[in-house]
């Protein structure tokens, strides 16, 4: 029994905080003997300075200098009368509110100052205007000033690379898009092409119109990639059988020398006449293509 009773008191010994107890039971704690020394200390109170008036006018005097108006330069008026109000009333107070009338105040009373200190000025015979050729000394000494323009002029130009870089990354971009269309034009026009020479190859198509796309398309207004070539083989074909323009009366006729000359003479090609060579079907219709039906009876052979 004693063990436990000693326990709980030392638990509530543990437990004891005095912050946290009223003034009654402060005092009967400090009659049992808990309170320990230099758990209250005493606050003095705060002081009050005195208003000695005479000692600080003295520290003012001890201040004061006795200097000229001009090392000063110290003015105290009263602003400038407001013109817009009549007969010169005017209210001392001013609206801190109201930002024009709190701007305007200070205005006046700027102006009121120049105008009490300037003729002053100029009766002490001091100048207040400054000379034509005066020039003021820089904050900045032309060395740091050359370091900054060096500094803007190099960010400037990096700036104006990088724009061009962005232009130039553009441009790429549509070239390649108007590269890759034109040849997907070219493709495909080549396997238009490449259709119809097959159709007009099998006999199914007799027409020999995609072999004038070139000059369809210069008729149109379109520009022909190839007309910087030459002309195709269908032009010089023509420009060789029908000549260039000029005369042509009498141009085919013989003369004397071309009736003797006979070295281009073939009998066995002229006219499909002459003795044949082996392998070779002479006659007029040697080269005639068959018609339409034996071709279709070939071609169902075939099959």
């Amino acid at each position: 029994m004693l063990a436990h009773e000693e326990d709980s008191a030392s638990e509530t010994d543990s437990d004891f905080d005095p912050s946290e107890l009223t003034d009654k039971e402060l005092q009967d704690a400090f009659a049992q003997g808990k309170l320990k020394p230099g758990l209250n200390i005493a606050l003095e109170a705060k002081k009050k300075a005195p208003n000695n008036a005479n000692e600080l006018k003295q520290s003012l005097n001890d201040l004061k200098k006795d200097l000229p108006w001009v090392e000063r330069l110290d003015v105290t008026t009263a602003p400038v009368p407001d013109p817009t109000l009549q007969n010169g009333s005017e209210s001392t107070d001013v609206d801190a509110e109201d930002d024009f009338k709190r701007e305007m105040s200070f205005y006046r009373q700027a102006q009121a100052a120049v105008l009490f200190a300037l003729p002053r000025l100029q009766q002490l015979k001091i100048l207040t205007r400054r000379p034509d050729d005066y020039f003021a000394e820089m904050a900045k000494t032309d060395q740091h000033m050359q370091k900054v323009r060096k500094k803007l002029q190099a960010k400037q130009m990096s700036m104006e690379k990088s724009e061009k870089a962005k232009q130039l990354r553009s441009l790429r971009k549509y070239g390649k898009k108007v590269q890759i269309e034109v040849l997907q034009k070219r493709q495909k026009e080549k396997s238009n092409m490449m259709n119809q020479v097959k159709k007009y190859q099998k006999g199914l198509s007799d027409k020999l119109d995609f072999l004038e796309g070139d000059q369809q398309q210069q008729k149109s207004g379109g520009v022909n990639p190839k007309s910087k070539k030459g002309p195709n083989a269908k032009r010089k074909y023509k420009d060789q059988k029908f000549g260039f323009g000029g005369r042509k009366k009498g141009s085919k006729m013989n003369t004397k020398e071309s009736f003797n000359d006979v070295s281009s003479f073939r009998a066995g090609v002229a006219h499909g006449r002459g003795p044949h060579r082996p392998g070779k079907k002479g006659g007029k219709n040697a080269n005639k293509r068959p018609g339409k039906k034996v071709r279709q009876k070939i071609k169902n052979k075939g099959r």
